[in-house]
């Protein structure tokens, strides 16, 4: 039974390269801890390369003039963890959440949907690549060896049965015990060392019975999984479908159009994690988190009166967007809107115009500290055209007109009329327009 295990080498950085995709040119540190004692918690190979090393303090990191700093963010590593099991799930239902940085797969049986294993490989690292992570895949026929052979080589890997223990043997001691603090040595390898095993090869080699008098259990369970002979059972994880993304920011934003450019990125992110599981979405909720010293009133908000801080005063479109303030403190409020969506959509594009048009037409009024935006998964809509039906505009192209329609005419003044069932002769409300459905008749039959 063949398993392939998806592994993300320096998974910290990868979650905020995954933010902002223009650092890859660079070298790169993720700072952990509080000024002026942060230490270095993760490097690029760039970093690497320059001389740094884990946990050296960012003084001593300032000898590299290029290097890219940026705090450890435990948001963006959870959204990139679960963009890693969206780009697993997409390839097969069985699926183990192994560690932050590693998840592993069964593919038994997906042979004819995917092809031969090395294309599947492809594939998934293909996958994760399309959803912001740089990682390297392999296949055999244990889990545990999966695991192993992703952590050690580099790329796409595919172990033949019965060839896990040469092809094991010339990877290193440390992808046994793997996810050490920066700065700290297992104790487990230091022994190792000091005997001169530094292979996987020279430590399969030793008699089992020294191991286990040395270094007990564990040291025998660590030599089987050297020699890719342990196999066990997968532990799949079934988690609920939650698409949402983070940013948090070093500084405050005060103007709407840095923040298009960050809600762009993150409809990106989202819309490429809801097409892999070959889903849409009806409901977009963003939601802001604000800095502001002064207590805003609900109603200067609705009036467009904080529009000087971010954003304008325009009216908003009226039923498809609901917004809730939060003033629970003095100094930091909530802002949240929602978005309906008439149908089911995946136009990155279409969403950002949506937002823009509802956020020019209902600011935060203060600068941002944090932006999450979320959206409610749904199923592709199906429509299928005729040829005696008359065409109707696409859905998203006339959401998107209404909506700059809205922002003209002000609040309440567009959609579809209803009449009322009431005494009063001119009663109607306006709801919101959708292009009727047109039932298709039956050809009569010849008599």
């Amino acid at each position: 039974m063949p398993f392939a295990s998806i592994f993300v080498p320096d998974f910290p950085v990868e979650a905020v390269l995954r933010a902002e995709p223009e650092l890859r040119s660079q070298p790169v540190a993720v700072l952990e801890g509080k000024p002026p004692v942060q230490r270095i918690f993760g490097l690029n190979e760039k970093a690497r390369h320059a001389g740094l090393e884990l946990g050296m303090t960012r003084l001593q990191a300032d000898i590299c003039p290029d290097l890219a700093f940026r705090c450890r963010s435990i948001l963006q590593e959870s959204a990139a963890h679960t963009a890693l099991l969206d780009s697993a799930q997409s390839f097969s239902p069985r699926v183990e959440d192994t560690a932050s940085d590693t998840v592993v797969l069964d593919i038994s049986g997906t042979e004819p949907l995917f092809g031969a294993p090395a294309k599947l490989a492809r594939d998934l690292a293909r996958r994760a690549s399309e959803l912001g992570l740089e990682a390297n895949v392999a296949i055999a026929a244990n889990p545990d060896a999966a695991i192993l052979a992703a952590r050690g080589y580099p790329g796409v890997t595919v172990l033949a049965s019965g060839s896990e223990e040469e092809r094991l043997g010339l990877l290193p001691l440390e992808v046994l015990v793997p996810g050490n603090h920066p700065g700290e040595s297992n104790p487990l390898l230091q022994t190792l060392d000091r005997w001169g095993i530094r292979t996987l090869s020279a430590f399969a080699a030793l008699p089992e019975i020294a191991v286990s008098e040395r270094l007990g259990q564990k040291g025998v369970y660590l030599q089987k999984l050297a020699r890719g002979a342990i196999s066990r059972t997968l532990v799949p994880v079934d988690l609920p479908l939650i698409f949402e993304e983070t940013i948090e920011l070093e500084y405050p934003l005060v103007l709407l159009e840095p923040l298009a450019f960050l809600l762009s990125r993150l409809l990106e992110q989202i819309c490429a994690r809801l097409s892999a599981r070959a889903l849409a979405t009806q409901e977009l909720k963003l939601h802001l988190e604000l800095e502001t010293g002064i207590h805003l009133e609900e109603d200067q908000v609705d009036d467009g009166r904080t529009g000087d801080l971010v954003g304008t005063g325009a009216l908003a479109r009226p039923g498809r967007a609901e917004a809730r303030l939060d003033f629970s403190s003095h100094n930091h409020s909530s802002f949240t809107r929602t978005l309906h969506l008439p149908v089911p959509m995946l136009d990155s594009k279409i969403f950002l115009k949506l937002l823009q048009l509802d956020l020019r037409s209902h600011p935060p009024g203060a600068p941002i500290k944090k932006i999450t935006l979320s959206a409610e998964p749904a199923r592709m809509r199906a429509a299928q055209g005729g040829l005696f039906q008359p065409p109707s505009p696409e859905p998203e192209k006339l959401e998107l007109t209404m909506a700059r329609i809205s922002a003209i005419v002000g609040e309440g003044r567009l959609g579809a009329v209803e009449i009322l069932d009431s005494h009063r002769p001119e009663a109607f409300r306006l709801q919101h327009f959708t292009p009727a459905a047109i039932e298709r008749k039956k050809p009569q039959e010849e008599s």
